[in-house]
């Protein structure tokens, strides 16, 4: 009987995976989340939605009949990883983590650090006046209790609401690749002085990372989630999970 493997998805990453496990001939279902409208098109078989917590985590591996898991979840998907290394360990089943590297620190980055969005949002404040916010929209709620600097706000896709977060911000709808002349182009044109992300990591989004650099703006990044479990910070150590 062929290999059943679940992907814990919504990374270019897991994609990329799902199309290799796919053609080399193993049975693969890859779960998305199901926060984009439009998820991109995918090898193999696509669940969409939560699992109900770790019991219907379990159930799902269970009920199809499912032999090893893959999480390639974002790194800032703390939760269902949680739950995944949890219910692996339940099930005796094999869990592997595509773990995505951190963004290295080169000469000339000027980096401040939050531990989460919480202190970010009290930081951003302090540390520029015309901000670029590129945390997700899930995260902009704890910036709206600090509504004085300008936001330029980059998203997957088109806001819920039409009514502002702030008095003064910009949207910009816009999924991607970027690269680093559009990157410099947009922080100039905007005036931009602080740069908030999370440390994502990887190649993707990377270009407004050197174009910061390169434009000697600084950036606030928002570490991993640290896992005690596994005794590491991913926000320091790529792999490490």
């Amino acid at each position: 009987m062929r290999d059943r493997v679940l992907i814990l998805g919504g990374t270019g990453e897991a994609a990329a995976l799902a199309g290799r496990l796919h053609r080399q001939g193993l049975q693969v279902i890859t779960s998305l989340a199901g926060r984009l409208a439009h998820p991109p098109a995918l090898e193999g078989a696509v669940r969409i939605g939560g699992f109900g917590g770790v019991a219907g985590l379990a159930d799902f591996l269970v009920t199809e009949k499912i032999s090893r898991v893959i999480d390639a979840t974002h790194p800032f998907a703390a939760t269902i990883s949680a739950h995944a290394r949890a219910v692996c360990r339940q099930l005796g089943l094999p869990l592997e983590r595509l773990e995505r590297p951190v963004w290295p620190k080169r000469p000339g980055d000027r980096w401040f650090w939050a531990t989460d969005m919480a202190m970010a949002a009290r930081m951003a404040p302090k540390l520029g006046r015309r901000i670029f916010l590129t945390v997700g929209a899930g995260s902009l709620v704890a910036f709206t209790k600090f509504g004085g600097p300008f936001y330029l706000i980059r998203l997957m896709e088109s806001p819920a609401v039409d009514r502002p977060l702030f008095p003064r911000q910009a949207v910009l709808v816009d999924g991607g690749p970027f690269q680093l002349a559009d990157e410099k182009r947009l922080l100039r044109h905007f005036a931009i002085d602080l740069l908030v992300s999370k440390q994502s990591g990887g190649p993707a989004t990377a270009a407004k990372i050197t174009a910061a650099r390169q434009l000697g703006i600084p950036v606030l990044l928002i570490r991993r989630p640290w896992d005690a479990a596994d005794g590491c910070d991913p926000g320091h150590k790529a792999g490490c999970r």
